[in-house]
């Protein structure tokens, strides 16, 4: 295989076709899936509803509303991502105001976790079910009102059943949104620059997040950080409502009821236990019984889906290398990255004295630094370089990073000590985020895109779920070892206790971040050993369409 070539890898597992299959066209009646053609056949084109048909042999007919698409998508993807981070910085508030102890504190993240990550596979398939347009839309309805009801609970209860159908319907949209954005940019170097555009608002709108939810907090009430989400729901809507394509291929088979019951028990088992080791313990019976029942539901899924004729996630899916590197990648990255959000939050507001709104501004220069890159890299990088170059050098760079982060002091400065560790780290997780998506989504059967977007999802859902109990226990037995062995004498005073205690923080979190810059070395020498040499170019076995 030459270095410009990755279209030559056939996927795996996809099963041999003869040379007298029938290419099924769009049109084709209920429950049939477009054939996909060898590498030395002509390209397979759709004649998309509202454009202009394409002849066999010609480039697929693209949307010239695209960008308009990339913006209402990228917007509700900002909403969903935003929606992890934003309430973390409004929990105190929200906190006095319901007045719920602090066992709850952590339940209002849990809770939209759990219902987000349990459903996405089943939200990507329902998107190829049912069409990536209408479940698009359902997700942006569902979403608004659940986020309305969370802003005027009057009770946890009710905040925590908001957030947990926010997790629901977030599960629906995420995955329409990442295949909508698959199919609508089918050339090459139009797909690096809309992926690098998609990779910067998932990096950086964590960042954006936590900015946000601190101004609205300060300035207004916590129950904006849930309001907010019907502003942005709104304008979606009525962009997708114009701009998204009606007659999507719809995958018609029958749904696989044992795959879904055991990856949704699966996945709530697995970041359930998760959410338990941050409050229980890792070695607590409870956290360990939802571990190891996640673990065999997981391989149940598998060996389900091998035996299925109609799977919820066929395995051709992610047995390819090149996909299977992009998405543990997306794993890593997402393990690595959310515990560097938590533990700067905490540096910023405990350490350095910064107000939530100035330690929100003080994530901008990353994020920003995440969009440049993403944006740069995705036209000018993705056409040119082999991921299997670019992306390792990106977990390397964020690695390096995440090393300087290791400086932080007590008497540290944000200019010295946080600012030229964010720059680095930024640049990193941009050159990272418009590759491995890229990747990550290429080669997938429009018939399977909102399963096999959902699966990028999943993969950094699961890797921040881990990766937030992960870190948060490395970082407190740290602290805990720190104080054990800097016990204050009998004559301290109370502020030299003080910085003890603040001493021993830092310590925590430096020793979290460097747990964190081994995740991504080590992810860098996984993903170079796993990806094809080559850059990405179209893909001549899956036909593309618009919607």
């Amino acid at each position: 295989m030459t270095s410009n070539d990755r279209s030559s890898h056939p996927d795996p597992a996809d099963p041999p076709e003869s040379a007298a299959d029938p290419v099924e066209r769009l049109g084709a009646p209920a429950g049939t899936v477009a054939g996909a053609s060898r590498s030395s056949d002509p390209i397979v084109c759709f004649d998309l509803p509202g454009l202009p048909g394409s002849a066999p042999g010609e480039p697929a007919a693209t949307d010239p509303r695209r960008w308009w698409v990339l913006a209402v998508l990228g917007l509700a993807q900002l909403m969903v991502v935003l929606d992890g981070t934003i309430v973390n910085i409004a929990l105190p508030s929200a906190q006095a105001d319901l007045g719920f102890g602090d066992q709850y504190r952590q339940w209002v993240i849990t809770a939209y976790a759990l219902g987000f990550g349990s459903l996405l596979l089943v939200g990507g398939r329902l998107s190829d079910r049912f069409g990536r347009r209408e479940m698009f839309l359902v997700g942006l309805v569902g979403f608004a009102v659940a986020s309305a009801v969370g802003g005027t609970a009057t009770t946890i209860g009710q905040l925590l059943v908001a957030r947990a159908v926010q997790g629901v319907f977030g599960a629906l949209l995420a995955p329409a949104v990442l295949s909508a954005l698959t199919t609508t940019f089918p050339d090459v170097r139009e797909r690096g620059r809309a992926f690098g555009v998609f990779g910067a608002v998932a990096g950086s709108g964590a960042a954006i997040g936590l900015l946000l939810g601190g101004a609205l907090t300060e300035w207004f009430s916590w129950r904006w950080c849930l309001f907010v989400n019907l502003g942005f729901a709104a304008v979606a809507f009525a962009g997708a409502w114009v701009l998204l394509p009606r007659g999507q291929e719809r995958n018609r088979t029958p749904m696989d009821w044992p795959g879904v019951v055991s990856v949704c028990l699966g996945l709530f088992a697995v970041v359930y236990g998760f959410s338990l080791a941050e409050t229980d313990g890792w070695l607590a019976a409870q956290t360990l019984s939802m571990l190891a029942a996640g673990v065999a539901l997981l391989l149940a899924f598998v060996v389900v889906e091998s035996r299925s004729g109609h799977p919820l996630l066929p395995l051709r899916v992610v047995a390819d290398r090149d996909r299977g590197g992009a998405m543990l990648s997306i794993f890593l990255t997402g393990l690595g990255m959310f515990g560097v959000f938590l533990f700067l939050t905490f540096y910023m507001q405990q350490i350095l004295g910064f107000s939530p709104v100035v330690s929100g501004v003080g994530f901008l220069p990353m994020a920003a630094l995440i969009v440049v890159t993403s944006a740069v890299s995705g036209s000018l990088l993705v056409p040119r370089y082999s991921p299997k170059l670019m992306m390792p050098i990106g977990m390397l760079v964020a690695a390096a990073g995440l090393i300087l982060f290791t400086r932080i002091t007590v008497d540290g400065e944000f200019v010295t000590h946080v600012l030229p560790a964010s720059l680095v780290f930024g640049l990193g997780l941009g050159l990272v985020f418009s590759f491995s998506t890229n990747v990550a989504t290429r080669g997938i059967r429009p018939s399977d895109a909102g399963v096999g977007s959902a699966m990028v999802n999943v993969a950094q859902q699961i890797g921040a779920a881990i990766g937030t109990s992960l870190l948060n226990t490395v970082a407190a037995n740290a602290t805990i070892a720190w104080l054990t062995d800097h016990r204050p004498g009998p004559d301290a005073t109370a502020a030299q206790a003080a910085r003890l205690q603040a001493e021993a923080a830092v310590s925590g979190y430096s020793t979290a971040f460097w747990v964190s810059a081994a995740v991504f070395a080590g992810g860098a020498l996984l993903t170079g050993l796993l990806l094809r040499p080559g850059v990405v170019t179209p893909d001549p076995d899956v036909p593309t369409a618009v919607g």
